[in-house]
């Protein structure tokens, strides 16, 4: 086994027994290629795979699960998005993740396939199309737009390397 030091968990062994799950039970419209490696990419860059809850200078910041999601973007997926009856059958699909409880943005920390779910849920929202399975750089690009935001501390630039690893992973 080949194991990836700067990571916290193997990138293999989340893609195969998270990622690829979770997206496969809510849909085939949200579990291309491109949606698993940059949902898997996303995480990396965020957290490395290691921080479930934001590490900051003064202790933990508001983001929470291995994709760093802040409690007003997981509110904001719920309230306008999941909760309309058009997603009913992806909404049952999510709330079976955490056992039918009250969606809350802690249960992010705990329950790694929910946070991939609402992941793809924040990207899945976006209009313009996902780059290519194998496109790193767009990936890390589309990253910054859509899930960090322009004022976010993430570096399309540097993190290219991130969605490489996922590529391969």
């Amino acid at each position: 086994m080949i194991i990836n030091s700067s990571y916290g968990l193997d990138p293999g062994q989340v893609k195969q027994f998270i990622v690829v799950p979770t997206l496969t039970a809510m849909g085939s419209q949200f579990a291309s290629l491109s949606a698993i490696n940059l949902c898997l990419g996303i995480a990396m860059a965020e957290s490395r795979l290691r921080y479930k809850r934001q590490i900051t200078n003064s202790g933990f910041g508001p983001a929470r699960g291995l994709s760093q999601m802040e409690p007003a973007t997981h509110d904001d997926c719920w309230t306008n998005w999941l909760n309309f009856p058009a997603q009913a059958q992806v909404a049952k699909v999510i709330r079976g993740l955490i056992g039918n409880l009250t969606p809350n943005a802690d249960l992010m920390i705990a329950n790694d396939s929910y946070a991939f779910a609402l992941e793809r849920i924040k990207i899945y929202r976006d209009k313009e199309p996902l780059p290519a399975w194998n496109d790193a750089a767009g990936m890390s690009r589309y990253h910054k737009r859509v899930y960090n935001t322009s004022s976010g501390a993430a570096d399309a630039d540097a993190n290219v390397v991130h969605f490489k690893a996922a590529i391969a992973a």
